[in-house]
């Protein structure tokens, strides 16, 4: 089964400093824990894929009603919502294993080197439409 883990954040939910208050080595830290964790997940044949992303300053939403140019306006932003840091793609025999790496990737290092405590949403993909459509 294919699982997608979603590192989101908002001002609401991370008691740790923004990204840009913290040192180059911890930086360097968190980032070597992320590769260290998705080279484990690939050898163990486990990692589909797995992307950071860009800050939410950068995102833009775009909506159309199908007829004429679409609306892009800027957005999410991070003082009003939640917004997504990146993600994992891990297929994985159980949920159980699923909630297991989001644990690992939950706890990697932040400022000091202590965990993160990131919240990391754990969701099934589907194979196939619900079978009562």
């Amino acid at each position: 089964m294919k699982y997608m883990l979603l590192m989101q954040f908002s001002e609401k939910n991370v008691d740790f400093p923004k990204l840009e208050e913290w040192g180059p080595e911890e930086i360097q830290a968190h980032i070597q824990f992320m590769k260290q964790t998705n080279a484990g997940l690939a050898a163990a044949g486990e990692l589909v894929d797995a992307q950071g992303l860009a800050m939410p300053e950068t995102a833009r939403i775009v909506r159309s009603h199908g007829g004429g140019a679409p609306v892009v306006t800027e957005g999410p932003f991070p003082e009003s919502k939640e917004w997504v840091a990146g993600w994992w793609i891990v297929d994985c025999d159980t949920e159980q294993r699923a909630i297991e790496i989001a644990a690992v990737v939950s706890a990697a290092p932040g400022p000091g080197g202590r965990p993160l405590d990131m919240p990391i949403e754990v969701r099934q993909i589907m194979a196939a439409p619900p079978s009562e459509l």
